[in-house]
């Protein structure tokens, strides 16, 4: 087989272990064209039995053979990486759980089995580190462990001991089966520094020993380790878990670790360099350890919000950090490339010999069947693929851990300088008022906050100031800017991790300087939810599309990874929903979205976290009596018509159809439990205000009414005006059956036939008793005008469409259609209702109008302009209300 041949000519080792063990060279040319599996190798195990005397060789002998089979495998070009490393992952689970098994056996022989105070069985719980934690091991690694155990207690037999000794002996016993030398060699090194305290702690300790370490003494660099910690042997995993997750991922976004894992590789870095480690394809730079840093930190930063990032293989976390954009695809897969082919030469060093080295060959015949077996034509050829992989990842290491204030900033003396010498150099940086600058800045140093400040803490905060100062500079308001984004500093200065994000990624100061200067909601909007900072690290904020069902479904996903745990899911609704409203928010201000259709964002988006929040409060309740309740949100006003706006309240009414005798109990409780959901303050603030009144008989009804007294309702109770509101309602969450029917009752009540005088009459009334409660009066009439409430203005549009379709939809039933009232003036005018042409200026006043309204709310005001700015839009809508009313 020349094939099998030629593998074994790049490795002395295969070489020399084929020719002295010709019955294992004769069983690995049967099986080497096969892929090795758990069964295979399982049973390998197990076909012999194995005692204490038998244990160290039967696990030499059987690490012999697979690491035979996977390395002819690899070396012939049959192995993908992901066999190899999985193929060795295996080799050291089976070989730690038949020596436990082994052992444990033996120790329990002598002293009993290990017990708690109530008397349950104790089991040691052998964590794998690193490679092996992350089953990527390499083909002549040492394997990192760690061991511990639930309780303290003692064993059961005659020659008691504690639990704490009776693991301490298993985990010395252990590790001398496994990597003891013998005349068999070793199964894998074993390294036990990664236990709390390292070399100077305890070998095994309990679970509580182990949450103590971590809250008290764990370090940054374990928390890197501790990501890739798996559980291989034993129990009780679940709260092996829940000791690790908290100290591994914090609950905010923890850019903080931008800082530590920079220091860890300078540190690294810095060993390399003084033992002369170019060469080494793991440390060296744009090496495997590079890459395992940019994914790990990500995971860091981002893994306590998102679930998904809280993997162990790096070649799987990269292109989650693809998906979320926090790499591009591009970056992420010439990543995956680097760590391929890396991972793959350094299996070829170390097949040479079987030794753990990183280290390109000196020796040319090496340095040759290396190139050869990698299919290159020359070491020459393999060192240009090498040094490119190599420059690739050391750009990208370069790009996440560069640390971009070493040089500090121009306008640093500004920041701490004195405030004659700041108001003048602030005058000639462009801002209008540079003296109340300068006191701000100074009543900013001299603050009590700012002098508490933790030394790390200030250190960051004075590297943004300046930096702070330079982006107002840039935008056309500066003053405005500079002071809303001292306020937005002011308010994370209590949170280290956002002030590192900042002075990690100038970019993003850059966009908050833009939102800063955009718009004082927006500003007010971020100080509330700096959370929503991280949003400003994604390239695709501005051009991305709203995938509102991927979102739906993600969003359902994470809600329901932390069920039962009310307090995180609604944190998470309000999480998600601040995150969207921003993407729009961003893409608004920057001109990218026009007003309608970011009220159709908004309005499907509020649909959705209405939705989720049903669903999962639903499963709250104690007493159900159906898998999914039949129970509808109907929402009215801006929701219901399509128009919300970022600030908008919800005006919603709940009805069910139900036939268990319990319905109305049941349901009433759940809209209770629901308006909770959605207008409660959480840590993560609020999702929506929300406004019940519309329901049958308003705040002195019933919560939630079923659908046939809804109909009774409509058909015999209700007044004028609350059928002018049914022309903007619509089924927005919930069983869509029963909104099915509801909008069959809407529709049947909208196409009555009226008188008409009574339904005039009644129109008028109605708005004359807003004219007079809101209108602007006396002699600032003449010169303000409200664009919603005055004469002309947007509720007079509102009750010409209503008094239109209530009026003609017995005969027109196109008029029912919730379709928003620029289109239903246009069918209007279809329908020689209303004279076409005032119909088309109508509709024009009005998108005008809301463009106005939408402005003045970003920047906090109220919808008032100047009456002669829109005088043509006035006269427009007046026209058509004299057409329409005859008055």
């Amino acid at each position: 087989m020349p094939a099998f041949d030629n593998a074994l000519s790049c490795s002395r080792y295969l070489s020399r272990l084929l020719e002295a063990q010709p019955t294992l060279a004769e069983d690995l040319r049967q099986r080497w064209q096969r892929a090795p599996d758990a069964p295979a190798l399982t049973a390998r195990l197990a076909a012999t039995p194995i005692d204490e005397d038998t244990l160290k060789p039967a696990l030499r002998r059987f690490k012999q053979w697979a690491y035979a089979w996977v390395g002819l495998r690899d070396l012939a070009g049959l192995a993908p990486l992901a066999e190899v490393t999985e193929t060795m992952t295996l080799i050291a689970d089976l070989a730690v759980d038949k020596s436990l098994e082994v052992l444990s056996a033996a120790l329990e022989a002598r002293y009993g089995a290990p017990r708690n105070a109530r008397g349950e069985r104790q089991q040691l719980i052998v964590i794998g580190m690193g490679k092996l934690g992350g089953r990527e091991l390499n083909v002549s690694s040492d394997i990192d462990l760690i061991f511990v155990y639930p309780d303290d207690g003692d064993t059961d037999g005659e020659r008691s001991i504690s639990n704490f000794e009776y693991f301490t002996r298993l985990g010395r016993q252990l590790i001398a089966a496994i990597s003891e030398p013998t005349a068999d060699g070793q199964v894998f090194r074993v390294d036990m520094r990664l236990r709390p305290n390292g070399d100077s702690g305890p070998l095994v300790c309990s679970f509580d020993m182990l949450e103590n370490y971590f809250i008290t003494q764990g370090r940054e660099w374990e928390r890197y380790a501790w990501i890739k910690a798996r559980p291989m042997t034993g129990g009780r995993w679940d709260e092996l878990e829940a000791i690790r997750r908290p100290f591994v991922f914090r609950k905010y976004l923890d850019f903080g670790a931008i800082n530590a894992m920079r220091g860890l590789h300078a540190q690294i870095r810095r060993e390399v360099a003084k033992k002369d480690m170019a060469t080494h394809v793991k440390l060296g730079p744009g090496g495997i350890r590079e890459i395992e840093f940019i994914a790990q930190v990500f995971q860091l930063i981002r893994g306590g919000r998102d679930l998904s990032l809280q993997l162990k293989p790096t070649l799987q976390v990269l292109p989650l950090l693809a998906e979320r954009g926090i790499l591009t695809l591009a970056d992420a897969l010439a990543l995956a490339a680097a760590y391929d082919f890396l991972r793959r030469l350094e299996h070829r060093l170390q097949y040479l010999d079987d030794a753990q080295t990183h280290r390109l060959p000196d020796n040319p015949a090496d340095q040759a069947a290396i190139a050869r077996n990698l299919g290159f034509v020359s070491y020459e050829a393999l060192l240009m693929e090498l040094d490119a992989h190599r420059e690739t990842v050391s750009q990208h290491f370069e790009q996440v851990f560069s640390d971009p204030n070493r040089d500090g900033h121009d306008l640093d003396k500004l920041w701490l300088g004195a405030e004659e010498q700041a108001t003048e150099e602030l005058g000639r940086l462009g801002f209008r008022e540079p003296a109340a600058a300068a006191e701000r800045l100074a009543a900013l140093r001299g603050s009590g906050r700012y002098q508490q400040m933790a030394q790390g803490i200030r250190e960051r905060f004075d590297a943004l100031v300046p930096r702070a100062l330079a982006a107002a500079t840039e935008r056309p308001n500066p003053d405005q800017t500079l002071a809303r984004l001292l306020d937005l500093l002011e308010t994370i200065s209590r949170r280290a991790a956002y002030l590192a994000l900042l002075q990690q990624y100038p970019q993003a100061l850059g966009k908050v300087a833009q939102v800063m200067s955009s718009s004082s909601w927006a500003a007010e909007y971020l100080q509330r939810h700096p959370i929503l900072l991280d949003e400003l690290l994604d390239a695709r904020l501005l051009e991305a599309k709203h995938d509102w069902a991927g979102f739906r479904a993600e969003l359902e996903q994470r809600l329901a990874d932390v069920e039962p745990d009310t307090e995180r899911q609604m944190d998470l609704l309000r999480e998600a929903h601040h995150a969207q409203v921003f993407r729009l928010l961003t893409q608004d201000i920057s001109g990218l979205l026009q007003l309608e259709k970011l009220s159709d964002h908004l309005s499907e988006l509020a649909d959705i976290i209405v939705d989720q929040a049903l669903r999962f409060a639903w499963n709250k309740l104690a007493t159900r009596h159906r898998d999914a309740p039949g129970f509808a949100v109907i929402s009215y006003g801006k929701l219901g018509g399509k128009e919300l706006g970022y600030a908008s309240d919800l005006d919603l009414v709940y009805l069910f159809e139900d036939d268990d005798a319990d319905a109305g109990r049941i349901y009433s409780r759940l809209s209770t439990r629901l308006s909770t959901w959605l207008s409660a303050q959480t840590p993560a603030g609020q999702l929506f205000e929300t406004d019940l009144r519309l329901r049958p008989n308003g705040d002195a009804g019933l919560p939630v009414v079923s659908i046939d007294a809804f109909r009774q309702y409509q058909l015999e109770n209700a007044w004028t005006w609350e059928h002018q509101a049914l022309t903007r309602a619509r089924f927005s969450a919930g069983d869509a059956a029963v909104g099915a029917k509801f909008e069959q009752v809407r529709v049947e009540i909208l196409r009555q036939q009226r008188d008409p005088a009574k339904l005039r009459e009644d129109v008028l009334a109605m708005r004359q008793r807003m004219y007079d409660a809101h209108a602007t009066k006396g002699e600032a009439a003449e010169r303000i005008f409200n664009l919603k409430q005055d004469p002309g203005g947007l509720i007079d549009v509102e009750f010409l469409v209503q008094y239109l379709v209530l009026g003609n939809a017995h005969a027109h039933p196109e008029l029912c259609g919730n379709l928003g009232n620029i289109a239903l003036l246009r069918i209007a005018a279809e329908l020689g209702l209303i004279p076409a042409e005032q119909a088309e200026t109508v509709r024009d006043a009005y998108r005008e109008y809301r463009r106005l309204q939408h402005a003045l709310r970003l920047n906090n005001q109220k919808s008032k302009v100047e009456r002669l700015s829109v005088l043509p839009e006035i006269e427009a809508v007046r026209a058509l209300w004299r057409v329409v009313f005859d008055a």
